[in-house]
């Protein structure tokens, strides 16, 4: 039902976003092809998930949200792509594994985002105090408590429209399915 744009029969408002999508990645994945529908919703993104890279929080903790809120709400695609992004930073396998499949994370941080990421979605950020206690317990402060709002606002953001654009994987990622 949505279109595979390219960057000539898109919106002249989502061209910007897409080309730099390409010069980013080396293509123009098919989800910003059909997120491209609307220039909001692709500029949105976009903003928010750069605003979100550059948070306090380190990598692989970025990274074990993402991939919380994308397994989460079942998003093949963006699993696919941080699963590829984890493996760049050299995550290791078992963490890579524990993320994917919703298993223990071998990681005491790490699984504390995860931990503190379900509760914040849980409760609509009516987090319990002792929660959020846990969170900070594991070296996190409250400003990084609320970058994981961020996050979790970035990245439902990309989940829901790849979802409802019933974006497919492109090749690029098929190895990391």
């Amino acid at each position: 039902m949505f279109t595979d744009h390219t960057i000539e029969s898109a919106p002249p408002a989502a061209r910007r976003a897409m080309t730099a999508v390409v010069e980013q990645l080396g293509y123009l994945p098919t989800p910003v092809a059909r997120m491209a529908e609307s220039p909001a919703l692709l500029d949105g993104f976009r903003k928010l998930s750069g605003l979100f890279e550059t948070t306090t929080l380190d990598p692989l903790a970025r990274e074990t949200l993402i991939m919380t809120v994308a397994t989460r709400n079942g998003c093949h695609v963006c699993v696919a792509m941080h699963t590829a992004k984890l493996t760049a930073l050299g995550a290791a396998p078992e963490l890579i594994s524990a993320l994917r499949g919703g298993g223990p994370i071998p990681a005491p941080r790490l699984a504390a985002v995860r931990e503190f990421t379900v509760e914040v979605l849980a409760s609509a950020g009516a987090v319990p105090e002792d929660r959020l206690t846990a969170f900070l317990a594991h070296g996190f402060t409250r400003r990084q408590a609320l970058e994981v709002v961020l996050g979790i606002g970035a990245y439902t953001l990309s989940t829901v429209a790849n979802r409802l654009t019933d974006a497919p994987l492109d090749e690029q990622l098929a190895a990391y399915a």
